[in-house]
């Protein structure tokens, strides 16, 4: 089996069975693929209720960041020669339902890497912080790395063979989003954007980037380029 969705997730025993079985439901009219979903070092029950999904399961003894658990996942593809890999988040705020949109520019060889992007469908119905992030994010994606995007920081993305094989995932938190950017210059991939919807609950905001952390991750960045 040589497409893969890869599912980085900390400490999401609420929610992540659902998201596996929506997925799972989804995937089925899509052809043959394999969930692997990278457990970053839960403390919880994650790996238990994954495990109840009968899904492919790769454990880190401790919590590396969003960073080190993509790198497992790509590195995991990169081994099995995965012609096509999607990354999903766990936290719900994805809709299984995109995914034929965000892999159809890999499948029709238009590009190596799709952004999902929540703004293409209406930033309104994006919390007004998050939009100040978002926006942030792209602004310093397009200085720092010459790239274009609407949705620098969107975690539903899909890459093709050539990608996979050849991106080097070094960030180990939340910077990885924008480090692939930087990848995508450095190896001259070509990139496109799908429309997504995203479903914000008081679950998947609690879960996701905190605004202060924002701040944080810029500066891990910058120090990292400065290297």
């Amino acid at each position: 089996m040589n497409q893969l969705v890869i599912v980085p997730a900390y400490n999401e025993a609420e929610v992540i069975r659902k998201v596996l079985t929506g997925l799972k439901s989804q995937l089925r009219k899509l052809g043959e693929f394999e969930i692997v979903v990278v457990d970053d070092g839960s403390t919880d029950e994650t790996y238990q209720e994954a495990k109840k999904a009968n899904v492919t399961i790769l454990r880190h003894p401790i919590n590396r960041g969003l960073g080190g658990a993509l790198g497992t996942g790509l590195y995991y593809a990169k081994q099995k020669r995965a012609k096509l890999v999607v990354t999903f988040d766990a936290d719900g705020q994805h809709d299984p339902k995109d995914i034929a949109k965000v892999i159809s520019p890999i499948l029709k060889r238009e590009a190596d890497v799709v952004i999902g992007s929540r703004m293409m469908k209406g930033a309104k119905k994006i919390p007004w912080d998050r939009r100040v992030i978002i926006w942030g994010s792209n602004l310093v994606t397009r200085l720092l790395f010459g790239v274009s995007t609407t949705d620098s920081q969107s975690g539903f993305r899909a890459f093709s063979r050539k990608a996979i094989q050849n991106i080097r995932i070094k960030t180990q938190e939340m910077e990885v989003s924008s480090e692939i950017f930087s990848e995508v210059r450095r190896l001259d991939l070509r990139v496109a954007e799908a429309p997504i919807s995203v479903i914000y609950t008081p679950y998947s905001r609690k879960k996701g980037q905190s605004n202060l952390n924002a701040a944080a991750v810029l500066a891990r960045l910058l120090l990292r380029l400065a290297r």
